[in-house]
């Protein structure tokens, strides 16, 4: 007897229906083909286990399974529970009726229990797509499924619940989920507040700037200054996640395999802080069987890179496009992943191995050219595309004995939004671009109109630090920022002025 069941196979962040056809007859063979792993020809003994745990078993007959379409490889242990019904019901010993209704997914253990899979909301969103009226799955990925409205979710805990649905023994009860409600409960949820930091007032300004326009920062100052404690707090003053940008968001960690348990969306900013020890696909994403990596997992939030010239050369350079394009294109033999990989960049390093250069009162103990020769790890073209590049003093002891709290996060983060919006106001026509890191040339020219005074003094800082045509672009991009956080709709010569000062740390104005 022939049986099609329904799982779904995950390319980049979208998901694809497959069907597995099952045919039981005459003889004795086991026959899985469809372009399966090796993870899903195992699920042979998996199967066999749990349903002999049920009082059911794999028939002595030929069975011969196609995973179509046979062209997409199929990986992982996420086909178990889907094969599996589709032998019982392929030898009769349940129903089959309700199999074409039903999209079934979910890796077995040996006793039957149902363990939780990747990629759950690209495949639920999928599942609504072609008409299926529900989906049945782990009980762990439920209300990560349920984000999906008009698709009924049912989480069963093991294969015996899902033998007792189908035979309509028993009732698997739907999941709902408010995702408004949802969304707005974890909105707020941040551990961290600039409140904290004692002094730094000029670093937290470039940190409000950065914020308001989406733009990538180098921190660069002594070891102790506050690097990575003002990096850390970034999240909390950056705008809420929109409903939208939370799903893309979800959708990436859903594939990756990162939603903690029983999480259903993610509703605050991603922060990621890979060690310098990341391979180059560890952080862009790849592998045989592509995954999202460091920069995907960043997407709508914060990527940190501590230690900036501890990371290998090789893994810096791979950054360069994705944060140009704000998208990264795994490439292989027979297919092709692609990841949306909007981030902001914050970097922090030493100035020197020694990581007391320029310090107010310990001596820098390198030698001559060493500083150079530190900082020549981060080549130009990275450094060209970070936008503000600023010098992170130690915190006198004066400031650090305050007992004041500085200003909370919250305040800062209103500012934010207020030019946020303006922002949005601006760019309303480019569904495309956000925010003003994201402006192309066309629209610089639009929106980053200067008077001569500015532009006398940009010619002038060009020629003395010898930025480059990027850098130029950066520095407009902040000013607009600038001029934004002000509610001016122009650029000021001062807005210009305090652009020009984030760009100190270039490689012509720093460490000679």
């Amino acid at each position: 007897m022939l049986v099609k069941t329904f799982g779904s196979a995950i390319q980049g962040i979208v998901a694809t229906t497959v069907t597995v056809e099952v045919n039981v007859e005459q003889g004795i063979n086991f026959v899985l083909v469809g372009l399966p792993d090796n993870a899903v020809k195992e699920s042979h003994e998996r199967i066999s286990s749990a349903l002999h745990y049920y009082n059911y078993k794999i028939p002595g007959k030929k069975i011969v399974i196609n995973m179509a379409p046979a062209d997409i490889r199929k990986e992982g242990s996420s086909y178990d529970l889907t094969i599996a019904i589709g032998i019982l019901a392929a030898s009769e010993q349940i129903n089959a009726e309700k199999l074409g209704d039903y999209l079934i997914m979910g890796e077995l253990s040996l006793d039957g229990t149902l363990n939780p899979i990747k990629g759950v909301l690209p495949i639920a969103l999928q599942a609504k797509k072609e008409g299926f009226k529900g989906f049945i799955l782990p009980k762990a990925n439920a209300k990560e499924a349920a984000i999906v409205q008009g698709l009924e979710v049912l989480g069963a805990e093991n294969i015996g619940e899902v033998i007792d649905f189908i035979n309509d023994v028993k009732t698997i009860e739907s999941t709902y989920i408010n995702v408004e409600e949802e969304f707005e409960k974890g909105l707020e949820n941040y551990d961290l507040d600039f409140s904290d930091v004692k002094g730094q007032e000029n670093i937290k300004r470039a940190m409000e700037i950065a914020a308001a326009g989406s733009h990538n920062v180098l921190l660069i100052g002594p070891p102790g200054s506050g690097k990575t404690m003002l990096a850390k707090r970034l999240p909390s003053i950056l705008p809420p996640l929109t409903l939208d940008e939370s799903l893309e968001t979800t959708k990436i960690h859903s594939v990756a395999g990162k939603m903690a348990d029983n999480k259903s969306i993610i509703s605050v900013r991603p922060f990621r802080n890979p060690h310098h020890t990341v391979s180059d696909v560890a952080l862009v994403g790849g592998g045989s069987y592509p995954q999202p990596g460091e920069i995907s997992l960043a997407h709508n939030g914060v990527l940190f890179l501590d230690e900036l010239p501890e990371f290998k050369r090789t893994v810096l350079e791979v950054l360069r496009q994705p944060m140009e394009e704000r998208v990264i294109t795994i490439s292989r033999t027979k297919l092709s992943a692609q990841y949306p990989a909007s981030f902001m960049l914050v970097a922090a390093m030493n100035p020197c191995p020694c990581g007391y250069y320029n310090h107010p009162s310990i001596p820098c103990t390198c030698a001559p050219g060493q500083v150079n020769r530190y900082l020549s790890k981060i080549s130009g073209p990275l450094l060209d595309r970070i936008d503000i590049q600023i010098e992170v003093i130690p915190v006198p002891f004066k400031e650090l004995a305050e007992k004041r709290a500085g200003e909370p996060s919250s305040i800062i983060r209103e500012r934010v939004i207020k030019a946020r919006k303006i922002q949005q106001e601006r760019f309303k026509d480019y569904p495309e671009i956000h925010c003003n890191a994201q402006m192309t040339p066309k629209l610089m020219k639009e929106f980053c109109q200067i008077k001569p005074e500015g532009m006398n003094l940009l010619k002038n800082v060009m020629n003395k630090l010898g930025l480059s045509a990027r850098a130029y672009d950066r520095i407009l991009k902040v000013s607009r920022t600038i001029a934004d956080l002000e509610g001016s709709p122009t650029i000021e010569n001062h807005h210009l002025a305090e652009a020009i000062n984030y760009r100190s740390l270039d490689r012509d104005s720093w460490g000679r």
